[in-house]
């Protein structure tokens, strides 16, 4: 009884310390900081789980903007604690917003690790965009509360994606083993995917699935991983006799392609009668998808080698690049219409197949095809608007808000609570919170939104919400040019295009001052550390310091010299120097062929598909920025040019 007390006695006194501490921070933050302080340091609480410093903090914010979001981590850190007790309440008072939306996720979260499936069935169809974990939970709701088999069914397919699934889903995958659902050959093909996507842990969790003389040796799979090349030279006699055998020797292929296809090739043919039709169809489907992403010309002939394979959607992609690359069109015509329904009706292969059917003299039916994407405000649908005689030019311009309209967008609580967050540095969680105000609302309701932000000065938030208009469209707002006199200055002081310039900004930023990339570039046209010092050098620029990258002069008078630099260094070629700008000039050098490429040959085959999408972005947003800067319609076949072959650049100066 004594220690009991005096357990009890310390422990009170350590709370009495707590809350006088709470209470003096508080005293801090309510007396000598403002809201958005307060905010971040209720944030701080609740990555801290400091619960009574975060709810004094919440008190001082009560009726403020950020109320609402304390109280969402007041509510987390219950369910930490084991209960829910005041989350169906605030479910209630923040009905339809996304704080609800993100409450009602973590519930059913919590939910479903209890197996209250009951409570989980009557919350789960309230919820708008359930993730995978809770899509699994779902389906095993209705397995154990009504044995759905059907449930079995759906999930099925998760089995034979690459994504690593979350624990909700791995009772669903147990079953569908143990009921037979899931055969020897689906655990060998999820490995196959789960090693070609670079993810041997998750693979190897797999192989212990395998009826155990199937498991393949873990001190073998280790080798495969580390060293697949010296793996295959190895190889014992008797390696093919057993599926294990054969299987590891085809991950190894597929890694040594990863590294130089034509070594895999060779190493392949070595040993590829030991197997059998379909396994050597899918060692030359892995080798000719590598072979493709590098340019090689072999490409072709080793998916010829490949037939009967199931080849994923990127190596079907990468097979029509390669004949793309080539300019094979009846290939590339062939390699379109293996697809997939969903994958070939994308744009770029709508376009391509259109080219394909005019290369071969079917122009009236490339026509029907352009038609398709024609007056779409991306790279392809320009390009398919020039095929069709069109030039391109912005719609006419929406009636802007009326002062009715802009007071709804003003009142909207959605919209100002996330204006609100945006203003901190919990911006990705103000972009979502904004974006999920966005959902079903009108053309003029966004037009109106979108003007809100650019009054707020969140260039971002306006540019991407006027995107979303379907009839009436602002193209200034979409295509917004902050700074323009600063940055149009700087552009020409160097003989940019400033429409270039503002399509490379309005993709590398979207005009967030303090924008940072996850690799730590910085500022409206993100540049790296180590370039930014590397052009102030080069520049004279002898008052620069790390401190001011973010500054908008600075940042931008550092971006507009890079961007001549990297241009003059790649034949004054656009479409080189925005991938080099992304990717860096060697490869964009490395990327080009033997001979000359039209600039969307070449930026369709970019081998990385972050940059061969921001080449199509910042081609065709230079587009828009030069029609509405010189009121006139562009020609975007005109800016992509001809890439020259390799060797055609003027290699001078050696960039970052």
């Amino acid at each position: 009884m004594m220690e009991w007390r005096q357990y009890t006695t310390n422990r009170a006194t350590a709370w009495a310390a707590t809350l006088l501490m709470a209470w003096a921070g508080l005293a801090i933050a309510g007396g000598e900081t403002g809201a958005e302080e307060r905010f971040a340091a209720a944030r701080d609480a609740f990555r801290a789980g400091e619960r009574v410093r975060l709810a004094k903090l919440g008190e001082s914010l009560r009726g403020s903007e950020f109320a609402g979001w304390v109280e969402y981590w007041q509510l987390r850190l219950r369910l930490e604690e084991n209960t829910d007790e005041g989350v169906a309440e605030f479910l209630e008072r923040e009905r339809d917003s996304y704080l609800a939306e993100k409450m009602r996720g973590e519930w059913l979260r919590w939910l479903g690790k209890h197996g209250d499936w009951p409570l989980f069935e009557r919350e789960y169809p309230r919820l708008v965009q359930p993730d995978q974990e809770l899509s699994c939970y779902a389906l095993r709701a209705r397995l154990e509360r009504r044995d759905d088999v059907s449930a079995l069914d759906e999930a099925r397919p998760l089995w034979f994606t690459v994504m690593d699934l979350p624990e909700s889903c791995q009772p669903l995958m147990q079953r569908l083993i143990a009921d037979g659902r899931l055969g020897r050959d689906d655990l060998w093909a999820r490995m196959r995917r789960l090693m070609e996507m670079k993810k041997p842990g998750a693979a190897q969790l797999v192989a212990r699935q395998l009826p155990a003389r199937e498991i393949p040796d873990a001190r073998k799979l280790e080798a495969v991983i580390d060293n697949p090349a010296r793996y295959l030279a190895r190889l014992p006699g008797d390696f093919a006799a057993s599926r294990p055998g054969r299987e590891l020797a085809l991950f190894a292929i597929a890694r040594v392609a990863r590294g130089d296809p034509a070594v895999a090739a060779s190493q392949w043919r070595a040993i590829e009668q030991r197997f059998d039709k379909a396994e050597r169809a899918y060692a030359w489907g892995q080798i000719a998808w590598q072979a493709a992403v590098d340019h090689l010309p072999e490409a072709l002939d080793w998916y010829a080698r490949a037939s009967g394979a199931a080849l994923s959607e990127e190596q079907l992609a990468w097979q029509a690049r390669a004949a793309l690359r080539v300019q094979d069109w009846p290939r590339l015509a062939q390699a379109i219409a293996s697809m997939p329904p969903k994958l070939a009706g994308q744009p770029e292969w709508i376009y391509w197949a259109g080219r394909a059917l005019a290369a071969q003299e079917s122009p009236a039916e490339a026509a029907r095809l352009y038609e398709k994407i024609g007056g779409q405000p991306n790279f392809y649908g320009n390009l398919a608007d020039e095929e069709l005689g069109r030039a391109i030019a912005v719609p006419p311009r929406a009636s802007p808000p009326s002062a009715e309209e802009l007071a709804a967008a003003r009142a909207h609580p959605g919209l100002r609570r996330a204006l609100a967050v945006l203003r901190t540095d919990l911006r990705i969680e103000g972009v979502r919170e904004w974006v999920w105000n966005l959902r079903g609302m009108s053309d003029r309701q966004l037009l109106a939104a979108a003007e809100l932000a650019r009054g707020e000065g969140v260039w971002d938030r306006a540019i991407n919400t006027a995107d979303r208009t379907l009839v009436e469209h602002d193209y200034e707002l979409r295509y917004l040019a902050p700074f323009r006199d600063q940055v149009t200055a700087k552009a020409r002081a160097v003989a940019l295009d400033d429409g270039w310039v503002y399509g490379l900004m309005r993709q590398e930023s979207r005009f967030v001052m303090d924008a940072r990339s996850s690799v730590g570039a910085k500022g409206l046209m993100q540049l790296m550390p180590a370039t930014a010092r590397w052009v102030a050098r080069k520049i004279g620029l002898s008052d620069y310091h790390p401190s001011r990258v973010t500054e908008m002069d600075t940042n931008v008078t550092l971006g507009t010299h890079y961007l001549k630099m990297v241009l003059e260094s790649l034949d004054n070629q656009p479409v080189l120097a925005s991938a080099a700008y992304n990717a860096g000039p060697g490869r964009a050098r490395k990327w080009r062929a033997d001979r000359p490429l039209e600039g969307a040959i070449y930026a369709e085959t970019i081998p990385f598909n972050e940059t061969r999408d921001y080449v199509k972005k910042v081609m065709s947003n230079a587009v828009y920025y030069a029609t509405l800067f010189e009121d006139k319609p562009q020609s975007l076949k005109a800016r992509l040019g001809v890439v020259r072959a390799r060797g055609g650049d003027t290699d001078g100066t050696a960039l970052p």
